[in-house]
């Protein structure tokens, strides 16, 4: 049976959308991740000297933790699918070049000088001013705009104040070097530095040998180096990405239990040091992973991973928060593609006339892991028709429930809407526009993986979509097929107010900045109609779609218990632009009312997608 020209009008259109390439950025992600540190981050710098002194064996045990464990940058370069293994390490012949990314030596001082405890292996770490030359020297003076790279250091500094071997104003100007090396980085290009607090050295199993002056004493050391170095941050406009390390350390022993820790104050690895510490050396079979410290400084296995997920809790937050216009640029869009169906299938004929629709939504990207969900809105309103003249106003509600991927937390949206339309509408074309506001409201539960607690940080916050749109169409007649060219124009302006998550005090409590979005989506495409003589009448439409405003480049965040800082960025979610939609859908009557039922979807996205399901009744007073 030979296919109707407008049913093949329709597939043509469906094929070319269907090849349109989906043009998408990649979101959450950055290009590499770079380290530069001391022991704490330090992945292996030593191994090839422990191998040749002790053998084989030292292959496993060339970290400052629990081996033969990771050690935090480490997880976290796994999470952006990166590496943070040894750039350089140490041979009996001098230091050698390795393939990674972690330029970090256990024992590294910030400025130049011989590194802690000035003995060997440790004396011939390179300081942190030493790895950032070698790393800018290496990439002809410039670092990648798109990479992370974490500066992490001033313990050693601290070490060397306390053996007497420099002064107090020597181990603060450690932190004022540590600012300028971060300005060396951003300089040269760098747009993303990571820079945890020190933490509190004087609640590790050492500080607490120094008994409770010492102890205190060392914690107000570490807290003016914090002070000193984040103040240099603020004082000289350089913005980092901060991890108040000394705050989580806190909070673990505080509540050791809920984290999943048996022990904070004595080391995993008795007696011996953590660099070659390994099971054998256990002073319980499981101390790895329920002991926070494996020995006097450096943290276990465990305690590494935890600090990790605080990272990448704080490095995710900002684009979870940039879901949020996201999300209402979808729903605005489909409130704007109902009100513009019921303006332009209006029934002919003058008069006044009702009507109410349902509409659920559902929306998902990245195949579900940035975020998935659906709710429902509920538009009514009344038109009226005085010759080709169709005018008239609406009202809507509705709420989203939506989560975001890899169980990091959900949001819910309510929209509450107003709005009124106006078209022309001839014997073949017709042309429509509309104008609508929606009061927007946002509550966000952000969850954070910490070991064995999942700790939620709540928020809450208001906004406003103002959105303008115009659409229109040609119909050509062929007996009982209707066709032809659909298009239409959306411009939404969407703001989601700033807001702060709840107890603001804790280590992972963060206050998002004003977000603003401007969307312009423009869709062309092909509309069949069949009208047989009975009372179902099904349609189909597909368009390609094209939105033409970038979303932003960055995100932002700021972390609550450091406060005075300027929001940090992380790179922005890149959703795809271009893309096509798919709806089907019918007319009828029920109960001597006007039916219209059907359901939509969006289609040559890159890992995501936004289907709808809508029913509308209406009728003449």
């Amino acid at each position: 049976m030979p296919t109707s020209r407008p049913l093949r009008s329709l597939l043509a259109a469906a094929l070319a959308v269907a090849a349109t390439p989906a043009l998408a950025d990649d979101f959450t992600n950055f290009s590499s991740t770079v380290f530069f540190g001391d022991s704490l981050t330090d992945s292996g710098f030593y191994q090839p000297i422990l191998v040749a002194q002790y053998g084989a064996s030292a292959g496993v045990a060339a970290k400052f933790t629990t081996n033969p464990g990771l050690v935090w940058a480490e997880y976290l370069a796994d999470y952006y699918g990166s590496n943070a293994t040894p750039a350089w390490q140490l041979t009996p012949t001098g230091i050698v070049a390795g393939t990674g990314n972690d330029y970090a030596a256990g024992g590294a001082t910030v400025g130049q000088g011989a590194g802690f405890p000035p003995t060997p292996p440790t004396q011939f770490a390179p300081s942190i001013t030493d790895q950032v030359g070698a790393y800018l020297a290496s990439h002809g003076g410039a670092a990648d705009p798109n990479a992370l790279y974490t500066v992490w250091g001033g313990a050693n500094d601290l070490f060397f104040f306390l053996s007497g071997a420099t002064t107090q104003a020597q181990f603060l100007g450690a932190a004022g070097q540590e600012v300028q090396l971060v300005g060396a980085l951003e300089n040269a290009g760098a747009r993303y530095v990571l820079v945890p607090t020190m933490p509190d050295v004087g609640t590790t199993p050492f500080g607490l040998s120094q008994g409770p002056a010492g102890s205190a004493g060392i914690t107000q050391l570490v807290a003016g180096y914090n002070a000193t170095l984040f103040g240099g941050f603020a004082a000289n406009g350089i913005r980092v990405i901060p991890l108040d390390t000394f705050t989580l350390l806190h909070e673990i022993i505080a509540d050791p239990g809920t984290y999943g820790f048996t022990n904070v104050t004595t080391p995993a690895c008795g007696a011996a040091p953590s660099l070659g510490c390994t099971a054998a050396n256990f002073v319980d079979p499981n101390a790895a992973s329920s002991y926070a410290f494996a020995d006097d400084v450096h943290p276990t296995t465990a305690a590494h991973q935890v600090l990790a997920q605080y990272a990448i809790s704080i490095l995710e937050a900002p684009n979870q928060m940039a879901i949020l216009p996201h999300s209402e640029a979808v729903i605005g869009r489909s409130r704007a593609d109902r009100i513009a169906a019921n303006a332009a299938d209006r029934p002919a004929g003058e008069g006044m006339r009702w009507w109410a629709n349902v509409n659920g939504d559902f929306q998902r990207y990245g195949k579900g892991d940035l975020y998935d969900g659906n709710g429902a809105t509920l538009d009514a309103g009344f038109d009226l028709r005085s010759g080709s003249l169709v005018y008239g106003g609406f009202a809507g509600w509705g709420k989203q429930r939506l989560d975001w991927g890899h169980n990091m937390g959900d949001f819910t949206q309510d929209d509450g809407s107003l709005g009124g339309f106006l078209g022309w509408h001839g014997d073949a074309g017709w042309v429509d526009g509309q104008v609508s506001y929606s009061w927007l409201g946002f509550d966000t539960n952000r969850k954070v993986a910490l070991g064995a607690a999942t700790r939620t940080q709540h928020g809450s916050t208001n906004g406003a979509n103002i959105s303008v749109g115009v659409s229109g169409g040609w119909t050509f007649h062929e007996g009982n097929w209707t066709n032809g060219p659909v298009g239409s124009l959306l411009w939404q302006r969407i703001d989601v107010d700033g807001f702060a998550e709840n107890d603001p005090t804790l280590s992972t409590s963060l206050a998002y900045p004003d977000q603003r979005f401007r969307s312009l989506i423009g869709s062309l495409g092909w509309q069949v109609n069949y009208l047989p003589s009975d009372r179902i009448q099904p349609y189909a439409r597909v368009t390609i779609d094209h939105e033409f405003r970038e979303t932003p480049q960055e995100s932002f965040a700021q972390v609550q218990s450091i406060p005075g800082l300027a929001p940090y960025a992380v790179p922005g979610i890149g959703f795809d632009r271009s893309y096509g939609t798919l709806l089907l859908g019918a007319h009828s009557k029920v109960w001597d009312m006007d039916a219209n039922f059907g359901a939509s979807t969006t289609f040559a996205q890159e890992g995501g997608d936004n289907a709808s399901v809508y029913f509308t009744l209406g009728s003449s007073f």
